[in-house]
């Protein structure tokens, strides 16, 4: 779930903070590769809508809802999905340094509401992402990081 949000909202912040305006990505019309032992390649269409005001509606109750929909029906938490997007959103205005001021305003709102916080300058999940259940490290804002 953290990589197709990633995939999804990386590209869509770019075009906010780029052209001031919001990608019109619909689920039916992204394509990917399945590719073995790493990221896979996604592309979404280049069609934007003028404004970077509907990226909370277009972007976060749009494709990213629907994608925590289909986990969350196979018992993942809303909890770790909803922390999962706010930590592809940081992640991605980590990059693009004109997109922390939305991300910002992104976070405080529902439904990435305390979801995070910052700690320090440092960006720590309050959900965890379960990655280390794939015998993988903790992630870099592994809410179990805060513990120790």
């Amino acid at each position: 779930h953290l990589g197709l949000v990633a995939r999804l909202v990386s590209p869509a912040l770019e075009v906010v903070v780029r052209q001031n305006a919001v990608l019109d990505i619909d689920l039916r019309h992204t394509w990917w590769q399945p590719v073995l032992g790493g990221p896979f390649p996604l592309s979404v269409a280049d069609n934007p809508f003028p404004g970077a005001e509907t990226f909370a509606s277009r972007i976060l109750d749009g494709p990213v809802r629907t994608l925590g929909d289909a986990f969350a029906a196979l018992s993942v938490s809303r909890r770790v999905l909803w922390g999962n997007v706010a930590s592809a959103l940081n992640g991605a205005a980590s990059i693009l340094a004109p997109a922390r001021t939305l991300v910002t305003r992104l976070l405080a709102q529902p439904p990435l509401a305390d979801t995070s916080t910052i700690v320090d300058g440092r960006f720590l999940r309050r959900s965890c992402c379960l990655i280390y259940q794939a015998a993988a490290p903790l992630c870099g804002d592994c809410v179990l990081r805060s513990s120790s």
